[in-house]
């Protein structure tokens, strides 16, 4: 079978990957085209294009960003029809991969959307566009599947494909050499997680590494990304001398970590899954902000507080993110034994929570494959 995916973000190269993964053992001669990153590379599969070239984030960056994606669009159209798979498969990033259900579905072709677009936090009437040319739909998040009920659309739910990846890694050997590594070290370890777009790095990651300056005996190490350069997060860490910088080892910083100062995303959602005491960070432009605080419906931003449906873990949001405010909450996180206490608990029912779907890799290929026999 051919088998066209399309993820626009970090978080989608990498359950893409798990999902290729799962996919070719079912199905030997399966043939992959891919808009991806590195991850996806890594399974042999010939990228169209990196996501890179097409994370943006927040109303005004997609404006002034518009033409190239656009022109994205018209590609990936193009190649579509050129490749002409059995199934296309949309991974998250709903600003481009809706506009392709409805092509896919104009020119016959099956159309699988996993990892559903937030349609729970705002712009709700677009399941009506997601029932119309999405032939089957999967979900990651447990709300999900009684959401889509409300609309009269059954939904696959599979799991949270976080989960199978990070209890691997936990019982893998690099983690015990790690930590074997960082047993005798004195000074307590800080990540920062300051995302896999460029745009978010630069609005957030300046304020997190002055915040660094308020701690002694405390090592801070930033997460830098796939397929962010070198020099993106260079030229901000290199006026710190207490912090150093980490390529492609989030899962490797967050076994080691005692705290986190991470950006809204699927990060927040790993460090917890790593019991990792975490404050979650979020700015944008003003305009895009003040749009958000129109449409967005959902009480809180971070994964973790909404699919526990209550305040777990700090959000600094816009003006609440400053450097007083990070160095507050980050020393709480440190030296609480109660709120750190509290947070393993909670994170121990999260865990729990999503640990009851199952492998969602596994769980998605078989899903898959099952709508390409029918």
């Amino acid at each position: 079978m051919k088998y066209y995916i399309i993820a626009g973000e970090a978080s989608g190269d990498l359950h893409g990957s798990r999902l290729i993964r799962e996919i070719k053992k079912n199905d030997a001669h399966a043939c992959f085209r891919a808009w991806g990153g590195d991850l996806m590379m890594d399974e042999k599969v010939s990228l169209v294009k990196h996501y890179r070239e097409m994370a943006f984030m927040g109303f005004i960056e997609v404006f002034l960003n518009i033409k190239k994606i656009i022109s994205n669009l018209r590609f990936c159209k193009k190649d579509i029809l050129s490749f002409q798979p059995d199934v296309i498969i949309c991974i998250d990033y709903p600003g481009f991969n809706l506009p392709i259900t409805k092509f896919a579905k104009r020119h016959g072709f099956k159309t699988v959307y996993y990892i559903s677009p937030q349609v729970w936090a705002w712009k709700e009437k677009r399941v009506h566009e997601i029932k119309k040319y999405v032939d089957l739909m999967l979900v990651i998040l447990p709300f999900e599947k009684s959401f889509y009920k409300r609309w009269n659309y059954d939904v696959e739910y599979v799991g949270h494909p976080l989960i199978e990846i990070i209890e691997g890694f936990k019982h893998s050997e690099r983690v015990q050499e790690i930590k074997n590594e960082f047993a005798q070290r004195d000074k307590k370890i800080v990540a920062i997680i300051p995302g896999s777009r460029i745009q978010e790095i630069q609005s957030k990651l300046p304020i997190m590494l002055k915040a660094t300056t308020r701690f002694e005996n405390v090592d801070f190490i930033v997460a830098q990304a796939p397929g962010i350069e070198d020099e993106v997060i260079i030229n901000h860490t290199k006026y710190y001398k207490n912090v150093s910088i980490w390529k492609n080892k989030t899962y490797e910083l967050l076994s080691v970590a005692d705290a986190a100062v991470v950006t809204s995303g699927t990060a927040t959602l790993e460090a917890a899954l790593f019991g990792v005491p975490e404050v979650v960070c979020y700015k944008t432009s003003w305009i895009s902000f003040l749009l958000a605080t129109f449409f967005i419906k959902v009480k809180f931003i971070s994964l973790v507080n909404i699919i526990m449906d209550k305040l777990i873990v700090k959000e600094l949001i816009q003006n609440d993110l400053n450097v007083e405010s990070i160095y507050e909450e980050l020393a709480l996180l440190l030296t609480n034994d109660s709120k750190r206490s509290q947070l393993k608990t909670d994170f121990q029912a999260l865990h729990q929570l999503l640990l009851s779907g199952g492998n969602a890799s596994k769980n998605a290929a078989e899903k898959i494959q099952a709508l390409l026999i029918k």
